[in-house]
């Protein structure tokens, strides 16, 4: 069925790029949220060509939500969305089941019609609960008001920027068919850096980082990754809220380009034993004004001291965020030491094995990475764990905090005791969102083997968070 019903909104992608690095920098530049607002409402009164808007959402997992909402309805009704929170896993009960929407106008994009469709734009939303208050469970809301306190407070600015890895596998629905096919089929078998120009991996590549492109990422570089099929597309630092919806973004576009193919793009952490996995290495940094705070030139390893108080109080909390930065089952496989696995609890500035890195730098782009993070964590939850452990927490007193010596959980049943029992995690998430988390996760782990084996199970992708759905979670 043709999609062109009637002359609905396809911008050309240099089109694209203008507006969206226009209303980029209206972020970065905290133009005031009613002026931004305003703008919104008179674009979208003033451009017929736009059929609805999309408004994205994301649960406690990390899943991604999307509603399209008519144009002319959102316009009068922009501040009484509301939706079913029963139905999202994680979110209320069915009770206290009614939900709004609340339209974060500055987190708005116009997107490829030949890859969203024609007529449409999306913005980000925030949950908000019965009583008006930003809703607990909704992390994106609660990334976004720390982040704002941080700014109101002290002046900070939370940077970060992520490589995501990911793999491309033959054929649609690959991971939901996972449990009938037992294995993945590779579209390619380059390497790192390594692919034919026009072979499928490279075209993947490239058609996803001219999507990223026309909506404003700012990439900086792309290429296949160590093991076949796998890739990873760099663009560059924003602000925390910012970044994180860029990696919602980002694994949404390249799932709806790899199906537009014939392929499915996979963030399952190790899709495949014997191989590397995919991470997703989260650079961060605090600004004051123009000035990098973790920047020092006469630091050790340049890194000043802030930076390094930083680094420790994560450090110090590591076992407290295993869960958080490590959320499934199949994320323990890729913490395997023979594959560059970012297992040690320490700090280098060469050994890829340990949690946290730090890169060479300088007064702009001194930064830490954390490694330890795994491609299916939910973005804002990871974010705000980071900075707020990073910015609030505690050091320990141990000599070799930074030296090593300890290590983060092989399995996740550790990982989910380390997270229940947790006193920070309780003072920064609240007793309830931290029950809530810890029950999902202990609900897919117990359908999954304690032991992972060397082979893996159709159960870690079938109850998977990024790919579940009733009817496969009703085959238990």
């Amino acid at each position: 069925m043709s999609t062109d019903y009637r002359n609905f909104l396809a911008l050309s992608y240099e089109q694209l790029e203008e507006l969206n690095l226009e209303a980029k920098a209206d972020r970065s530049n905290r133009v005031a949220a009613h002026e931004i607002r305003e703008k919104r409402l008179k674009y979208l009164t003033d451009e017929k060509r736009i059929k609805a808007v999309t408004v994205l959402f994301t649960d406690l997992e990390g899943r991604l939500h999307l509603l399209d909402y008519d144009k002319k309805f959102i316009l009068g009704a922009h501040e009484n969305l509301t939706f079913d929170g029963s139905s999202i896993r994680g979110f209320t009960a069915q009770k206290e089941s009614d939900l709004r929407l609340g339209i974060d106008w500055s987190a708005f994009y116009w997107v490829p019609s030949d890859v969203f469709g024609t007529g449409k734009v999306l913005v980000f939303g925030n949950v908000i609960d019965k009583d008006g208050t930003p809703y607990s469970g909704d992390l994106r809301g609660v990334l976004k008001g720390y982040a704002d306190e941080q700014h109101k407070l002290h002046g900070y600015t939370l940077n970060s920027a992520s490589e995501i890895e990911g793999f491309v596998f033959a054929g649609k629905d690959a991971e939901r068919n996972y449990h009938l096919t037992g294995k993945f089929d590779f579209i390619s078998t380059g390497g790192y850096y390594h692919s034919l120009p026009l072979d499928p991996l490279r075209q993947f590549i490239d058609t996803s980082a001219e999507v990223q492109r026309a909506m404003g990422f700012q990439n900086e570089k792309d290429h296949p990754e160590v093991a076949p099929s796998q890739f990873e597309i760099n663009y560059s630092y924003a602000e925390a809220v910012g970044a994180a919806d860029q990696i919602q973004l980002y694994k949404l576009l390249t799932r709806q380009i790899a199906n537009n193919m014939g392929f499915t793009a996979c963030y399952l952490p190790k899709p495949v034993v014997g191989i590397n996995g995919s991470g997703m290495h989260t650079n961060v940094s605090v600004s004051k004004g123009k000035t990098n705070l973790f920047w020092n030139e006469k630091g050790e390893e340049q890194l000043d001291a802030f930076g390094w108080n930083f680094l420790d109080r994560i450090l110090t909390s590591a076992l407290d965020l295993c869960l958080i930065f490590n959320s499934s089952v199949n994320a323990y496989r890729r913490l395997d030491p023979h594959f560059e696995a970012p297992n040690q609890i320490r700090a280098s500035a060469v050994d890829r094995g340990a949690m946290i890195r730090v890169p060479i730098g300088n007064h702009r782009s001194m930064r830490t990475e954390v490694r330890a993070v795994a491609p299916d964590a939910n973005p804002y939850l990871s974010l705000y764990g980071i900075f707020k452990t990073g910015l609030d927490g505690e050091i320990s007193k141990a000599e070799n905090l930074r030296a090593g010596g300890r290590y983060l959980p092989d399995n996740i049943q550790k990982a989910i005791a380390d997270f229940e029992s947790s006193a920070w995690i309780k003072t920064i998430l609240g007793e309830d969102v931290q029950g809530r988390y810890a029950e999902l996760k202990l609900a897919s782990a117990n359908r999954c083997p304690r032991e992972l084996g060397t082979v893996v199970k159709g159960c870690e992708v079938q109850f998977h968070h990024e790919v579940y759905n009733q009817s496969l979670w009703n085959m238990f």
